[in-house]
């Protein structure tokens, strides 16, 4: 998968949008949450609901998941496109930081 195919596959979610809310950085939205952050080689998402659980990924793959800047204790990863994470499980993670979103969104604004 690249970067747009990783766009597209966010933006299949209900109530998904394209957002940038800085510029140069398109991230994915689901009601005013971020759920995705998109770059052309690598895509931000929540892989855990702790920094413990996200890091069962870097260690599966060392070479292609690090630690997000900044928002990486919160369980935050940057997953590495075109590498040796399968494009099956890049959209198992999309589909995994999605859903952890819409749980923490007010009934009211899940779509």
């Amino acid at each position: 998968m690249d970067g747009a195919e990783v766009l597209a596959y966010c933006l299949s979610k209900p109530g998904a949008r394209r957002d940038e809310p800085w510029e140069g950085d398109v991230v994915a939205k689901v009601g005013d949450k971020i759920f995705a952050f998109l770059g052309p080689e690598s895509v931000g998402l929540k892989c855990g609901a702790s920094r413990l659980e996200a890091d069962e990924l870097v260690a599966q793959y060392p070479e292609d998941v690090s630690v997000s800047p900044y928002i990486g204790r919160y369980g935050w990863n940057k997953v590495g496109l075109g590498g040796a994470v399968p494009d099956d499980e890049v959209r198992e993670l999309v589909d995994q930081s999605y859903d952890a979103i819409v749980a923490k969104l007010p009934k009211t604004k899940r779509p």
